[in-house]
């Protein structure tokens, strides 16, 4: 449980993220519709809890919206795409989403075909930065 005493459902907000290998509407909807059940299985989220979706995509990636992919889970929130930023050496053709929703559990992120690697970049950014003990 992290070390976090849970008194009653709250918000929470968890990522998760996918790698696609070509740029095309199909690929990038079907990733896409992965990512979101993995994310909405592994944290048993209630269709009721869910209260937004934020999707992101590289610059690499332009041949469909992935919030298309999320309306077969015909979920009562609000969705929104945007694009990362191009960083120099960022990994490339990634899907990335940010679920928020209310659930009496601490989340547990998803990282499919490769992008776990993303979440130990982000975990040694935050350790040097000093935000980790």
């Amino acid at each position: 449980m992290n070390g976090f005493k849970i008194y009653g459902p709250r918000l929470y907000a968890v990522r998760g993220a996918t790698c696609v290998t070509e740029n095309t509407a199909q690929t990038m909807l079907s990733a896409t519709r992965e990512l979101v059940k993995a994310l909405l299985e592994k944290n048993r989220v209630q269709r009721d809890a869910v209260v937004s979706m934020l999707f992101t995509v590289t610059p690499d990636l332009d041949a469909a919206f992935p919030a298309q992919a999320a309306h077969i889970f015909h979920l009562p929130c609000a969705l929104m795409c945007a694009q990362e930023i191009p960083v120099p050496g960022s990994m490339a053709r990634v899907i990335r989403v940010m679920l928020t929703y209310y659930s009496s559990e601490v989340p547990c992120p998803v990282y499919l075909n490769g992008t776990d690697v993303l979440l130990e970049r982000y975990d040694h950014a935050r350790f040097e930065s000093g935000e980790v003990d």
